[in-house]
């Protein structure tokens, strides 16, 4: 399994961006995919996941009505839009899938190499 994340920058609080991630090895419309993020001196945390078929969402609480997170199956992409980005915000963000066709998994097995996001004051 193979993701590759693109569409972090550098950004002004208050402003967007929109990453997304390409999954390729296996068939994509199968499985949950989640985004992640670790800041630095921090663990890494899921900020949203999305079932299969996009029928189910999760997002954590800090994020929630800020980020959207959505899926393409017929483009093998699943996708962050981040509005109203807040300094805290800031860290790397990574696309993961999980082993296992899991409905909304808080685990994942298989990740991308991450992409920078930050958020100037």
């Amino acid at each position: 399994v193979r993701l590759v994340e693109s569409g972090g920058g550098t950004v002004q609080a208050g402003g967007s961006l929109r990453l997304s991630c390409v999954a390729s090895g296996r068939t994509f419309s199968s499985y949950a995919m989640g985004w992640l993020r670790q800041a630095p001196g921090e663990g890494r945390e899921l900020v949203a996941a999305i079932s299969w078929n996009g029928g189910n969402t999760y997002y954590r609480a800090s994020v929630k009505g800020r980020f959207t997170i959505s899926r393409d199956n017929a483009k093998n992409t699943v996708y962050l839009q981040m509005d109203a980005l807040k300094p805290e915000d800031t860290a790397v963000y990574y696309c993961a899938t999980p082993e296992l066709p899991l409905l909304l998994p808080s685990e994942y097995d298989y990740w991308g190499q991450g992409t920078q996001v930050t958020v100037s004051s």
